[in-house]
């Protein structure tokens, strides 16, 4: 699936605690997994050396490229219409001008699948596409034939103005919601593998939280409605509605960011390729790393790769480094015990910045230091 599909149509992860923990700087060197892009748009905001944005899935960085285009070629209202609305009605014409700066295998992905951005048919949105978006649209779909209003609910939690009216109409909502049908289809193996969680986390889930991978599902989205205020929380936003607005929405959509980000999109490289793989090939001595969550799975799968991963990126940085990352799990297994040594976790408010993440799907964060 993964070499076969575009899987994240948007990041997943909040750039807004990444960047607090991060403290990208002019002298910054960053090596970052691509996703969708949006979070690597973001620290170029932070205006650092070089980011160097990677991912083992080349469909991500056509992605990242094709925002790169708009940002630096076109108004800021075609940029919006494309990623902030989800559709264009002159997708093609505006493509036919942008081609030309993407490469070649971006060129045909793109000709080939503009129809995402299609504002006509079923899925009118470029969010309701990808596996995720895929995901997204089934359940919304789903949820119209719950003996409630789903939308009016959602745009009174989207519209609410403390964290107490959004409790009080979760509260109303909550006992419609978790129907049977939808117990086993969000928490299915399918399911699971078209948003991007492997077996591997779905199993540390089930292992380690109790009443298994439903009730995690349950309490994260229950926390996220109840405990964040979602006035700006985008994330779960662009896949209640398909679509951003101007005051809610990713950094790089926004009209005051678009000549900076376009005057520092020829600092963001893009690499097919696997960290450890890109850490051989280009060796360097880079100052951030910011993993996502791949650790469980080379943890589980792939133990020694995990080992390898571990040793290129302590090869590759300067004393002082951070290295970011995410889990399932509480992270306990990530690091091999002949790597530990070397790093010293991070006096950052770990917990409280969790606790305040906009996503609030994961089950730990973790910020550690290259001592040496």
């Amino acid at each position: 699936m993964h070499s076969n599909q575009l899987i994240y149509n948007c990041t997943w992860e909040d750039p807004r605690i990444d960047r607090q923990l991060l403290k990208i700087d002019s002298k910054s060197s960053v090596v970052a997994i691509t996703s969708a892009g949006c979070n690597i748009l973001d620290m170029a905001l932070d205006q650092p050396k070089s980011i160097y944005s990677v991912d083992i899935n080349p469909r991500q960085n056509y992605l990242l490229e094709f925002k790169k285009a708009l940002l630096c070629k076109r108004g800021h209202d075609d940029l919006f219409q494309f990623f902030g609305i989800g559709s264009h009605a002159d997708r093609r014409q505006i493509f036919s001008e942008l081609k030309s700066v993407l490469r070649p295998e971006a060129q045909d992905y793109w000709q080939r699948n503009l129809g995402m951005f299609n504002p006509r048919g079923g899925r009118s949105s470029f969010y309701w596409h990808g596996t995720t978006g895929l995901v997204a649209w089934l359940i919304w779909r789903g949820a119209t034939l719950l003996p409630v209003n789903v939308a009016a609910i959602a745009t009174s939690l989207f519209s609410a103005e403390s964290l107490d009216e959004q409790r009080q109409i979760f509260a109303l909502g909550e006992p419609h919601f978790w129907k049977q049908w939808m117990d086993r289809f969000v928490s299915s193996s399918f399911s699971m593998s078209l948003v991007g969680v492997p077996p591997n986390q779905t199993e540390i889930i089930h292992n380690t939280y109790p009443g298994g991978l439903f009730s995690y599902i349950k309490d994260k989205f229950k926390h996220v409605m109840t405990e964040v205020p979602l006035k700006d929380n985008y994330f779960w936003r662009v896949y209640a509605y398909g679509s951003y607005t101007p005051n809610c929405c990713p950094n790089y959509l926004k009209h005051e960011n678009q000549a900076l980000l376009a005057d520092q999109a020829s600092r963001i490289h893009s690499y097919d390729l696997s960290i450890s793989d890109f850490l051989e090939s280009h060796p360097g001595a880079y100052t951030h790393f910011v993993l996502l969550d791949h650790l469980d799975w080379l943890a589980y799968y792939k133990p020694s790769e995990l080992l390898r991963e571990w040793n290129l990126i302590l090869t590759n940085s300067v004393p002082g480094t951070k290295i970011l990352l995410r889990s399932a799990g509480d992270g306990s297994d990530l690091i091999p015990e002949g790597i530990r040594p070397r790093l010293q976790a991070s006096t950052e408010p770990l917990e409280a910045l969790h606790r305040m993440d906009r996503v609030g799907t994961y089950a730990s964060v973790h910020l550690w230091e290259v001592i040496e």
